[in-house]
């Protein structure tokens, strides 16, 4: 793969955002390697809570729950997605495919070594962390989903979703920052929407963006299709602790929630809320609130004898 680095002086001085890089690589399937950024705050011999963000974000998004969590003892590993934030980005879009963005996490779990994990996920963080789950259920102890889904092409995916694809296809210029202030409730700073740009020097660092819209599954033979259904078969019968934390002002996923408590036996008993004041990128709007959500979640489900 061709692949592009963002350079390091692109992250300097953003706002809240102290935290430590650190590496590690993985194969691109081609033969190479891919260097993919992530944050480990927290003491490292507590278990995990794995924060995975979605399109078009990266780790910044979890700036203000990174230090909540932390507070209450918790190990946090927050890894930039391959083609965002301070990881690597391959130059083509056909480099991008949904199999390999699992793959790629599925490396960081595995060389991590993460064990009885409590996965945060939003957007494109629960597309690729649900199937994480499903096919890694022994190093998963609990799940938080948030303004996320795990499509299979079979439903519709609603109008919302299609005009938004249609114009991430479309913009002469993808406006990463514009894009999330956008689809916040609250009018982000400027120099927040500029750190959401800082990983893309220019349009050729954004292929990866483009193409994850193209990438979820709209269509029953899409080629996602056949593994999102084995994993939906694995969550139907998840009964490890799984809660829900949607916003109530996002159009994207509204009604996801209510879809996974129905069909997740783990969600029964659990204390469901829905983030008032939230837009599709709850953390921005309200990431104290969802981090304290978090925070008693865990409290409230301790480690089984069997995680």
């Amino acid at each position: 793969m061709d692949v592009l680095r963002t350079p390091d002086s692109r992250f300097e001085n953003l706002p809240g955002f102290a935290f430590a890089p650190r590496y590690l690589t993985v194969d691109d399937s081609e033969g190479g390697q891919l260097r993919v950024h992530y944050l480990d705050e927290g003491p490292a011999d507590a278990p995990p809570v794995l924060l995975l963000h979605g399109e078009p974000s990266w780790s910044y998004l979890y700036r203000k729950m990174i230090p909540i969590l932390v507070a209450a003892g918790h190990r946090v590993i927050a890894p930039d997605l391959v083609g965002f934030g301070r990881s690597d980005k391959p130059s083509k879009r056909s480099d991008y495919t949904y199999q390999r963005h699992v793959d790629w996490m599925q490396a960081v779990l595995e060389q991590l070594n993460l064990q009885h994990i409590t996965l945060v996920c939003q957007d494109w963080g629960g597309l690729i962390g649900l199937r994480l789950v499903a096919e890694n259920p022994q190093r998963f102890a609990r799940v938080v989903a948030a303004n996320t889904m795990l499509p299979t092409g079979d439903h519709n995916p609603g109008e919302a979703f299609k005009s938004w694809q249609d114009y991430s296809q479309k913009v002469p210029e993808f406006p990463a920052g514009s894009i999330i202030n956008r689809a916040t409730t609250t009018e982000l700073p400027q120099a927040v929407i500029d750190a959401y740009d800082a990983p893309y020097p220019d349009e050729s660092y954004k292929e990866g963006a483009r193409q994850f819209p193209l990438l979820v599954p709209i269509t029953p033979t899409d080629p996602a299709a056949d593994k999102n259904r084995a994993a939906w078969a694995v969550l139907m019968k998840w009964d490890k602790p799984f809660l829900t934390a949607f916003s109530d002002s996002d159009p994207i996923t509204a009604g996801g929630d209510k879809l996974m408590q129905k069909l997740i036996p783990g969600t029964q008993g659990q204390a469901h809320t829905t983030i008032v004041n939230g837009g599709h990128f709850l953390q921005e709007d309200q990431g104290e609130t969802l981090a304290q959500v978090v925070v008693k979640f865990i409290a409230a489900n301790p480690l089984a004898a069997d995680c």
